[in-house]
């Protein structure tokens, strides 16, 4: 017979099993997310934390003791992964800011020599600005960029995601996708 935990599930809410469900028998959430969702239905259901890892398709109950610790306090949040290594963001949200302020702006043919941005272009002139980054890489503007849905089209330039330029009698219109924002997560 197995010992009893340390730290036992609290008692979900109608709204958390009802969630827990849905995630369990999602197709299109990340795999982790549904075997925490499943692991921890189990132990709701009153499986040992062995039985409920591998009812998930886990090896180790601990994992599952963890997630339970974790799902006590944080509630559904603790579903979500978390930083899992590796060094931490360098950048704020106000650098960040800062390189899409720098996006935005039209690059000077004289000063930038340049008439669109590159990310090496995006570089040299973030470091060479009075409040710019002066450590900044191609990299860190590359990951900036795609978290703001600006992604490197055909012509060479940044353009948000879901919206294009297209020639009309009347002119030159910008369109947008109104689906963008759910096609982007």
């Amino acid at each position: 017979m197995p010992r009893r935990p340390n730290d036992p599930l609290r008692s979900l809410t109608p709204e958390e099993r009802t969630t827990l469900e849905r995630l369990r028998r999602s197709h299109t959430t990340p795999a982790a997310e549904v075997a925490r969702a499943s692991a921890l239905l189990a132990v709701a259901d009153g499986q040992s934390f062995t039985e409920a890892a591998r009812a998930a398709g886990r090896r180790s109950g601990d994992a599952v003791a963890h997630l339970v610790t974790r799902f006590n306090p944080e509630g559904l949040a603790a579903l979500l992964a978390r930083h899992a290594g590796g060094q931490p963001k360098r950048y704020t949200s106000t650098e960040q800011a800062r390189i899409l302020r720098e996006v935005e702006r039209a690059p000077d043919r004289d000063t930038d020599r340049t008439a669109t941005w590159s990310l090496t272009t995006l570089q040299r002139a973030l470091r060479q600005a009075p409040d710019g980054l002066p450590t900044v890489s191609t990299y860190t503007i590359w990951c900036v960029l795609h978290d703001a849905g600006l992604r490197w089209q055909r012509d060479r330039g940044w353009c948000p995601t879901g919206t294009a330029i297209r020639k009309r009698k009347a002119g030159v219109v910008t369109v947008s996708d109104p689906d963008a924002e759910a096609k982007k997560s």
